[in-house]
């Protein structure tokens, strides 16, 4: 399965360049051009990590990683011009996990995604024998690919769908409190 990366950068010859090489690499990759769009993005899909410039029009990205730390522990690596130790000091200090200066090598960037990425799945407890939960009905949920069988038969939810199912099939207890199955639901 590919892992899926958000970059919300401003400056769309930067922004191929990181695309084609990535998507060639083994990632699928999501491109936006603000700070605001890459907020909607992510909060509509799920990623492996988020790549982020800082200064873009709408949102700068100081104010979208804040945003994105405050739903999430997921991967985000900031990618900038400004290369002044305090730019460096508040990336990190506001959720950044790592901070590369432009102009940068490609395979450097595929280095330290590889790196986070890594270290994210291992932080999630990722590994091969939790990847599929089967059960003795017939149902079996894929937490890699978010996908769900019933008797070998592919069931078609959307992200947020999936995701409710699967806590409630994982909860594995006969109530479940609603208010905790809207915020599942609503991606809080």
């Amino acid at each position: 399965m590919k892992e899926k990366i958000l970059v919300v950068e401003d400056d769309i010859e930067i922004a191929f360049a990181i695309k084609e090489f990535l998507a060639k690499k083994r990632y699928a990759i999501t491109w936006t051009s603000t700070g605001k769009e890459g907020l909607e993005e992510f909060q509509k899909n799920k990623y492996d990590l988020v790549i982020v410039d800082i200064m873009m029009p709408e949102m700068d990205g100081f104010t979208l990683c804040k945003n994105i730390r405050m739903k999430s522990d997921i991967p985000i690596l900031i990618m900038s011009a400004k290369s002044q130790e305090k730019d460096k000091v508040k990336g990190l200090n506001i959720g950044a996990d790592d901070y590369i200066t432009k102009p940068f090598s490609l395979v450097e960037l595929e280095a330290r995604i590889d790196s986070h990425i890594r270290r994210y799945k291992r932080y999630l407890g990722e590994n091969k024998e939790e990847k599929i939960i089967q059960y003795k009905d017939g149902l079996k949920l894929y937490k890699d690919l978010e996908e769900i069988e019933l008797n070998d038969k592919k069931l078609h939810f959307t992200i947020k769908e999936y995701s409710l199912l699967a806590l409630l099939i994982k909860t594995r207890i006969g109530y479940f409190p609603k208010r905790n199955c809207m915020k599942t639901y609503r991606g809080k």
